[in-house]
């Protein structure tokens, strides 16, 4: 369990801060860019949360991807081979995202899709304020898969975090959707149309 008695340690004044190694890294580097992205997402999914019942299973979908992405976070912390070896699997000291969370949502995207008429068109971030939020969601989960794999341009990454990121906006779109009155009130696109 981790325990915080001080919020601050004055000890990224210098523009740098810590990670689960104990190696410091520039505030402004890939991998914090990672690491603040997935922490941008994870709030939008909370404000998304916000406007969704808890005790649904859209809630309780969402609480378990944020914690996941906490989870996430934890693995861009931890340089490959800092405590683990060479490869990217957890162990006492390291927490990695695994194939079984990446499968949970692949899991939970087919749930949720199956009750979704097929789209005949893409539509517009909107609808309800939960799918809007959603969408919001949505758009800051791509740009944390983008920060993610400018990362692994850089520094060796966990395939399993990559795909974890990527799969979750996807996520979030059918969840959207599922806001939107399971699709019938989404705002459909129509290309061309103020012209």
């Amino acid at each position: 369990m981790v325990k915080l008695n001080k919020i601050y340690t004055r000890t990224g004044d210098d523009g740098t801060t810590g990670l689960i190694d104990g190696s410091r890294s520039a505030k402004h580097s890939a991998r914090i860019a990672a690491i603040g992205a997935v922490d941008e997402a994870n709030s939008a999914i909370g404000l998304a949360l916000a406007a969704i019942e808890h005790d649904t299973p859209i809630g309780e979908a969402l609480l378990r991807v944020q914690n996941d992405l906490f989870d996430l976070g934890a693995d861009l912390a931890t340089p490959k081979g800092a405590l683990d070896g060479e490869g990217f699997e957890p162990g006492e000291m390291v927490l990695r995202v695994v194939q079984s969370q990446v499968d949970w949502i692949e899991t939970q995207i087919d749930h949720f899709n199956e009750k979704l008429e097929p789209l005949s068109s893409f539509i517009l971030p909107g609808g309800s304020e939960g799918a809007a939020r959603m969408h919001v969601a949505r758009a800051s989960t791509r740009a944390a898969e983008r920060a993610v794999t400018a990362l692994a341009e850089v520094e060796p990454v966990n395939p399993a975090a990559a795909s974890y990121v990527n799969r979750l906006s996807d996520l979030l779109f059918v969840l959207a959707r599922c806001c939107n009155d399971n699709g019938a009130d989404d705002v459909k696109w129509v290309p061309g149309a103020n012209r």
